[in-house]
């Protein structure tokens, strides 16, 4: 057997993708070399690791045993890497947040410079929805997770950060001569939503099932990006949080429309399982957020 490290950790971000096409993506490696690596490492088995069922790539059974005896192996390589860093005098270790969409506009502002001080910690941050966020931080799969409105089926300590506001939002062309709008409005116009799951919606359809609102026109979309392009480009509204279109607003390529009873207002929170025990990168970093959580504010939020 002559495989190597590297053949088995691009084996392992197959398995966790279903797709070369995505491990590529994200190990930063062409789609030839990730095949080419995956080619080299099945030449070592006589038993096929993946199979082509249609254009879809299916690990095999014999597959996930490898690359369950895998995870181990890069797990134990990690471990020395974090232990030599101690001896170094370095704090090391893994850090892992999962980010709602919207969040991704938020958190790394809250990480450059812990990642600056701390160059031995290996990063993890998986942005996705608010129902899959909840889901990593309910099975411990990550130590922390941003999430705007609190959850309530799960016993959660955290952080505060900072306000999370949200407008009803249009394109540079909408007619904006009323000063203020009511709630009709939204009967007026094609509205926007994010897919079910999404912190932006749940709060939308609060604000709109309180006020007895009926949408007649509306459009679902999957991620904050698209909604806000959709918007750019005029095929209707949405009531968006300010801080992913932050720019928009200051070229006029988008509008904030007065809306009573808007904007809306949540807080973004970093939040982690009540009891969990930290390792000491985790708790390193939250100190970090305590001491330097206003400064952070002020310079890149104000």
């Amino acid at each position: 057997m002559n495989y190597t490290l590297h053949q088995l950790m691009i084996f392992q971000k197959i398995t966790e993708t279903s797709s070369i096409t995505k491990a590529a993506e994200e190990l930063h490696l062409t789609q030839p070399a990730v095949s080419i690596q995956l080619r080299n490492l099945q030449e070592q088995f006589d038993i096929p690791l993946t199979e082509v069922v249609g254009r879809r790539l299916v690990v095999t059974d014999f597959g996930w045993e490898i690359a369950a005896a895998t995870e181990k192996i890069i797990q134990e390589v990690q471990g020395i890497n974090y232990k030599t860093a101690a001896f170094k005098g370095l704090m090391s270790g893994k850090l892992k947040i999962s980010v709602v969409s919207t969040g991704k506009y938020v958190m790394p502002y809250f990480l450059a410079g812990f990642l600056k001080e701390h160059p031995e910690v290996d990063l993890k941050l998986d942005v996705t929805n608010k129902a899959k966020v909840l889901e990593s931080l309910s099975a411990n799969e990550v130590d922390f997770a941003l999430v705007s409105i609190l959850p309530d089926t799960i016993n959660v300590e955290g952080v505060e950060l900072m306000p999370n506001q949200l407008c009803l939002v249009a394109s540079k062309d909408f007619d904006l001569t009323k000063k203020v709008f009511d709630e009709q409005v939204f009967e007026d116009i094609t509205l926007i939503y994010r897919e079910e799951g999404s912190g932006t919606r749940l709060s939308m359809e609060r604000y709109l099932n309180e006020r007895k609102v009926a949408v007649r026109k509306k459009i679902v979309l999957t991620s904050n990006e698209a909604v806000k392009q959709a918007v750019l480009a005029g095929m209707g509204c949405s009531i968006m949080p300010l801080i992913g279109i932050k720019n928009e607003l200051k070229s006029g390529e988008l509008k904030v429309v007065p809306v009573k009873g808007l904007p809306l207002v949540t807080q973004w929170n970093l939040i982690y399982l009540k009891g969990r025990k930290f390792s000491p990168v985790g708790k390193l970093y939250l100190d970090y957020l305590e001491q330097h959580k206003s400064d952070l504010i002020e310079k890149n939020f104000s």
